[in-house]
């Protein structure tokens, strides 16, 4: 598991700390082999961005996603492929890549062998993510 103990759950301010190493609610968005968090998203006062957290087992993929606004992630840990799938075009993806996501493109993201953790989300956050959440 990756830890990201640069952030504790603490306010300075107008500064908000946040342990992703104790992530918030769960979110719909792994279809197999894994899971998602969110760790800044609105219901912890985000309003211009959202960060989740995605660890996919090997083999694990995400649901088809897309949102009206843009979105980038990080692949923090191993690797997979990114999928356009508006385009069909898919790029590979290892430990440090980064992806911007245009809006209204619908993607998924696929684990390789040693499965991945992506780290990223819509900005802003997209309501329906949060949906299964009630108020």
């Amino acid at each position: 598991m990756v830890a990201f103990n640069l952030i504790e759950d603490v306010r300075h301010g107008r500064v908000q700390v946040v342990r992703a190493s104790e992530p918030g609610p769960g979110l719909p968005v792994v279809e197999t082999g894994g899971s998602a968090h969110a760790v800044v998203w609105p219901g912890s006062g985000a309003q211009q961005r959202s960060m989740h957290l995605i660890t996919l087992e090997p083999g694990g993929r995400t649901v088809d996603l897309s949102h009206e606004s843009e979105c980038v992630y990080h692949v923090s840990r191993g690797s997979g492929t990114m999928v356009d799938l508006d385009t069909d075009e898919s790029c590979d993806a290892t430990t440090g890549s980064m992806f911007l996501i245009e809006p209204a493109t619908n993607y998924r993201f696929t684990a390789g062998a040693g499965g991945a953790v992506l780290l990223g989300g819509p900005c802003p956050p997209d309501p329906a993510l949060y949906a299964h959440l009630g108020d």
